[in-house]
């Protein structure tokens, strides 16, 4: 039987509750009246306030009651029987189709708080926050206009799933110029981040419970990556000199691939030493196994050329190199590199057509313009110069305010630094400063996979994108929660 809903009277009173409802939500949906009050009534039927075999009000009345032209009443009807959601019947009238599915309203409930920490407004020490440069944000936004403007169709197509030749052509001139990597524009494979290259290698190259060797303490993102791509990250500790292991004899275990950061490790800031380097190529040599070198942020080096890339050193085609623009431009624009050894390279170009196919190609070419011109390079030199600075006052106030209670060393390189806590001041401590001091502080045991009781503990703090003052405030607040939390317990150095 049906759920028949009473023809009205003339007093609004008697007007069903739903329909009462419907009236009120019409002003939440935008366009024409026809399509407001087909979409309300659609929605109503999906979501189970109009349930399956419901008599729905001749269109007359239900125009009266939603304050709206029988014709939008009329043209709703029409577009809900295409639909297939309502039904009419030949002298009874219509009808809310049987047999459906419906979901019950959902209960009015406050939204879930985004576990991302992106997701909250930006504070000083976030990492990753990119310097605002208005003169290169103009002739990015001209570039990226000229470029889609264009009366090109290639430019507005579908594209060569490695990316824009000619940014391609820019990026292996420099880094030829700048990483001493040697490579044709023909093995670059143009992404949207790190991250998705990582899930291209991990398509391409491996196979799900595959071991894959990470650096700890490591970059989080990085490893949840590979985790998502069905493969096994396996810890293994860096000191001063890159990954302890391979100063030992017995070196890395077999694995199939080792994801690395030599030349600024995330996060501690160490550099691998060249033996190390020698040792790492040769364990991937011997055991057919992947280098994936992350190189994240050499363009932001304060103290001669950025160092020679892993990827220059090998001759066995085992590094896969990874590049970005998010450090030296924005990470918004989603661009980044690959470069790929020939021997994989049609199986990473293949994976890469099966994700989103490539990067918007006005965002490519108006890159390859800003390099080829020289913007990119002029912006780089201003961001670093602002980074050298905040770096420069960010060591010196943040030692003044802790009263020597927090040790810091400025980086030659990176656009973040540790503070280290005392030893005996534990991440428990780190938490309760970290709240007392309101700032986007990164502890240091939240970038490690497996946490040991001897483990120090430190603020990975960054410094980019933020003004002098509030760097210089930052510290303050830090600082002085630090003393305010560990003054009475650790003995202040002299």
């Amino acid at each position: 039987m049906s759920n028949f809903i009473p023809f009205p009277s003339t007093n609004f009173a008697d007007v069903p509750a739903v329909f009462l409802h419907l009236e009120r939500q019409l002003s939440a949906y935008t366009g024409s009246q026809t399509a407001r009050v087909y979409a309300a009534l659609r929605d109503a039927i999906l979501v189970g306030e109009l349930v399956s075999g419901t008599q729905l009000p001749p269109t007359r009345t239900l125009a009266d009651w939603l304050r709206v032209a029988r014709h939008a009443v009329v043209g709703a009807y029409e577009s809900l029987q295409g639909d297939g959601l309502v039904v009419a019947r030949v002298g009874a009238g219509s009808f809310v189709a049987p047999g459906l599915r419906q979901a019950k309203p959902p209960a009015l409930s406050k939204l879930p708080a985004l576990s991302s920490a992106s997701a909250d407004p930006i504070t000083a020490f976030a990492l990753g926050v990119p310097m605002l440069d208005s003169a290169f944000q103009q002739r990015l936004a001209a570039a990226v206009r000229r470029h889609m403007l264009s009366d090109d169709l290639a430019k507005l197509g579908y594209g060569d799933p490695r990316g824009s030749a000619r940014l391609r052509v820019m990026i292996a001139r420099d880094l030829k110029q700048s990483r001493g990597l040697q490579c044709s524009p023909e093995q670059i494979v143009i992404a949207t981040g790190t991250q998705q290259v990582l899930r291209l290698c991990a398509q391409a190259l491996m196979h799900a419970g595959d071991v894959v060797w990470m650096e700890e303490p490591g970059y989080p993102p990085a490893q949840r990556t590979l985790v998502a791509a069905g493969l096994r990250p396996l810890p293994t500790a860096v000191d001063h000199d890159g990954i302890a292991a391979l100063a030992c004899p017995a070196g890395l275990g077999a694995a199939k691939a080792i994801y690395v950061t030599p030349s600024h490790q995330f996060p501690t800031g160490s550099v691998m030493s060249l033996p190390r380097r020698l040792a790492l190529l040769e364990w991937a040599h011997r055991n057919d196994a992947w280098i994936l070198e992350d190189d994240y942020d050499s363009e932001f080096r304060y103290h001669g050329a950025p160092l020679t890339a892993l990827a220059g050193l090998d001759r066995s085609e085992r590094v896969i190199y990874i590049g970005t623009f998010s450090k030296s431009a924005y990470p918004a624009l989603r661009l980044a590199y690959a470069v790929v050894p020939h021997v994989v390279l049609e199986a990473v170009v293949a994976a890469r057509s099966t994700f989103d196919r490539f990067v918007p190609p006005m965002l490519e070419l108006a890159m390859a313009d800003l390099m080829a011109d020289g913007s990119l390079a002029r912006h780089l030199r201003r961001a670093r110069g602002h980074c050298k600075r905040a770096r420069d006052l960010l060591v010196r106030v943040l030692v003044k305010s802790s009263r020597g209670l927090l040790s810091v060393a400025a980086p030659d390189q990176g656009s973040h630094l540790l503070a280290w806590l005392p030893p005996g001041a534990g991440t428990d401590v780190a938490q309760r400063i970290r709240a007392a001091s309101g700032l986007a502080l990164v502890l240091l045991s939240e970038m490690r996979q497996v946490l040991s009781k001897g483990d120090r503990e430190a603020f990975v703090v960054g410094f980019a994108g933020f003004s002098l003052k509030d760097v210089e405030q930052a510290a303050d607040i830090l600082g002085m929660a630090v003393v305010d939390h560990l003054s009475q317990s650790i003995p202040r150095t002299p």
